[in-house]
């Protein structure tokens, strides 16, 4: 785990520069860096380094390759990289390998059959440059699902890219604009989807992608070698024809190798565990691979509703681990508020950061390496929403037959024009009375609050793969909202959160659940083997009990949260979000209406249902602040 950077068609002062973009990588690679400069192409590839496989030297980066034709730099870890040395050793025969580093395999494998096969053959996750000495061509590349990050761009005359935003930013000759035409897509999610980020002409790669670009380095052409959606195409067209009992039995097996596989590690390693049934499922699983206990962590909050700790020490002790936890609160959130902007590189506004960032800071104090249970809802159905979306859809249609489309449509319009939209329920009402389809209405609901689009000075609407989805695309309303998610949500949300905060803390996180064979193989399951009676993970849930007895999970889902929605209005967290909307007062209205603003929040404040919203703006707040500093 590493963060990569690089300038094609560099400036005056390529090693300033690069050691700069490096610098600003230095918590995802504190154990190190190295730069590469080539003169011929005036190509500069950096390097900082989390020391996982191979922590001696022989694993440093940028790495030529034996022949000296290809240079990479690699962020990420090829779990079968085992296999694919005796495959390459099979055909090439004996090589002089430095080391046992997955980088060293990788690169050789790129140089023997090229990047997109060895891609194909790989598992695991990455954010990946390999650079042809001959050619001058650079590719680029970035995992399946995306759980490794890679931007990239155009910066004054040079192309560049980087796994962190702050590496690009922090460039001598950065002037690249906030890039207003997201601010309606942030408003609505919480999060800018691939491939805008907040700047102009900068970009995130897609999962699944390769991005090619030859000297001079003005024009680059990307392609796929992975599409989750057409995985999901070919998955319900070949459906898994045995049995529950038989297909719990391959899904166990295939988690089981997964995992044996996330689990090789030269740094103390160890899981999240949550007390939910998706980490609770990786750990199980990891016990019963390991000889000795596992490490597992888990944070607490004293406010009942949003405390699981208790529920994973229960499970924790059942299983045998050697458990951490660590109880925390309000001033623990406080001090974590100036560290987003750096964090995320951009404005990034799931709340649940806040816990993630807690959990992984406190991990590192232990381990270099956590394996997680995310992923499992977009898999196996795990959503709330997925059950009820089609449920609200008919009652929306059945107690309103007398009023037409678009007569609804036009009602719910009214709605949200009317004070009416200042209640959260009337205001989700009124988005969804135009959805004509359930994707339509989960898109509503995923469209958090009715003055987002609003609040931008900049009025464009940008397409993103929520809004590009050919509804129907799939058998089944639930996997058509699953694929939605793991086209947009999951790589955008869910994994920028997870990568982000471990991070930032020199936390390199593992996802079994995005194993290459696991993920192909859920999607070849029928729909009931994942919801069955409005039990989600139904699948999930008969494999976890065969290791924790099933009353020890039995109770609601509460997620992975922290009470910000009552705090901001008190105390220390309210004095902190009043000073923030008011020291960036004169940048926010440059781009956002800021009587606007001032109208949400005064009727937070007063009792409001305009929890993410607000923290949306607040976020936005404090990174345009911190970026003007």
């Amino acid at each position: 785990m590493c963060g990569i950077s690089g300038i094609l068609s560099y400036g005056a002062n390529p090693r300033e520069d690069i050691l700069s973009m490096n610098e600003g990588m230095i918590r995802r690679g504190p154990d190190g860096q190295d730069i590469f400069i080539d003169e011929k192409h005036r190509v500069a590839l950096g390097h900082r380094r989390l020391a996982i496989i191979d922590v001696s030297s022989a694993g440093s980066q940028p790495m030529v390759s034996l022949s000296k034709r290809y240079v990479i730099v690699f962020n990420g870890e090829i779990y079968n990289a085992s296999e694919l040395k005796q495959k390459l050793t099979n055909e090439v025969g004996p090589m002089p390998f430095r080391g046992h580093s997955d980088t060293e395999i990788l690169l050789e494998a790129a140089a023997h059959w090229g990047l997109k096969q060895t891609l194909n053959m790989a598992k695991g996750m990455w954010g990946i440059a390999l650079f042809d000495r001959e050619s001058g061509e650079v590719m680029l590349t970035r995992d399946r699902m995306g759980e490794k990050p890679l931007y990239f761009g155009r910066v004054k005359d040079s192309f560049v890219f980087a796994s962190n935003l702050n590496a690009i930013s922090r460039l001598a000759f950065f002037d690249n604009k906030i890039n207003e035409q997201v601010l309606g897509t942030y408003f609505k999610n919480g999060y800018i989807p691939a491939p805008y980020s907040i700047y102009e002409d900068i970009y995130k790669l897609e999962p699944g992608s390769i991005l090619t670009i030859k000297p001079p380095y003005k024009e680059w052409s990307i392609e796929k070698y992975y599409d989750i959606a057409a995985v999901a195409k070919k998955g319900q067209d070949n459906l898994f024809e045995g049995s529950i009992n038989e297909a719990e039995a391959e899904l166990e097996r295939l988690l089981k190798d997964a995992i044996r596989g996330q689990m090789l590690s030269d740094v103390p390693l160890g899981a999240f565990l949550s007390g939910g049934i998706d980490s609770t499922l990786v750990v199980s699983l990891m016990q019963a691979l390991s000889d000795k206990p596992v490490r597992t962590f888990t944070i607490g909050f004293n406010e009942e509703k949003y405390n699981e700790a208790k529920y994973a020490a229960e499970t924790a002790k059942h299983l045998g681990t050697k458990h951490t936890e660590m109880y925390v609160g309000y001033s623990d959130v406080l001090s974590l508020l100036e560290e987003l902007p750096e964090c995320f590189g951009e404005p990034f506004a799931d709340s649940s950061e806040l816990p993630t960032m807690l959990v992984s800071r406190m991990t590192r104090q232990h381990v270099t390496v956590a394996l997680s249970g995310d992923a499992g809802d977009e898999f196996y159905c795990g959503y709330n929403i997925y059950k009820d979306a089609a449920a609200g859809l008919s009652v929306l249609q059945s107690k309103l037959p007398f009023i037409k489309g678009p007569l609804r449509s036009g009602l719910g319009k009214l709605i949200l024009r009317s004070p009416a939209a200042n209640v959260e329920l009337l205001r989700t009402a009124g988005r969804c009375f135009s959805a004509a389809t359930v994707e339509d209405f989960y898109r509503a609901v995923r469209d958090d609050d009715v003055r987002a689009g609003r609040l931008p000075r900049c009025k464009t609407e940008l397409p993103t793969a929520m809004t590009q989805y050919v509804d129907g695309s799939l058998h089944g309303n639930e996997n058509n909202l699953m694929l939605m998610d793991m086209l947009q949500y999951l790589p955008d949300d869910i994994l920028v959160k997870v990568d982000r905060s471990g991070m930032h803390y020199s936390l390199e996180s593992r996802i079994p659940l995005l194993d290459r064979d696991v993920m192909e193989f859920a999607w070849s399951l029928p729909l009931e083997y994942k919801m069955y009676n409005l039990t989600t993970k139904r699948i999930l849930r008969n494999i976890l009990y065969k290791y924790v007895p099933k009353e020890m999970m039995d109770r609601p889902k509460k997620g992975f949260s922290v009470p910000v929605s009552i705090w901001l209005r008190e105390g220390r967290m309210r004095e902190w979000a009043e000073d923030t909307l008011s020291t960036s007062r004169p940048l926010l209205s440059q781009y956002l209406d800021i009587k606007l603003v001032d109208s949400i929040w005064n009727n937070y404040i007063n009792g409001g249902d305009w929890n993410a919203l607000v923290w949306y703006l607040l976020v936005f707040a404090s990174f345009i602040e911190k970026r003007h500093l």
